[in-house]
């Protein structure tokens, strides 16, 4: 089965729910904090929710990530 994150969406949602900010990611992947927001929005977009705490779930519920 195909993932629908791509291995940074992947990283960038893992971080998050280990408490990570969006300072904390960009700074640990080498990346701007304007990429990672760009990598949450496509991923918000991509599940069809408005927040990042629903697309958490929404992983979470789909098995596309774990705690």
């Amino acid at each position: 089965m195909q993932s629908l994150l791509t291995k940074r969406e992947r990283e960038i949602f893992h971080l998050l729910i280990n408490n990570y900010s969006t300072v904390d990611i960009s700074q640990k992947l080498g990346i701007s904090e304007k990429t990672v927001r760009n990598h949450i929005s496509n991923v918000i977009q991509k599940l069809g929710v408005t927040s990042r705490i629903q697309a958490v779930l929404e992983l979470l519920r789909m098995k596309e990530i774990e705690l």
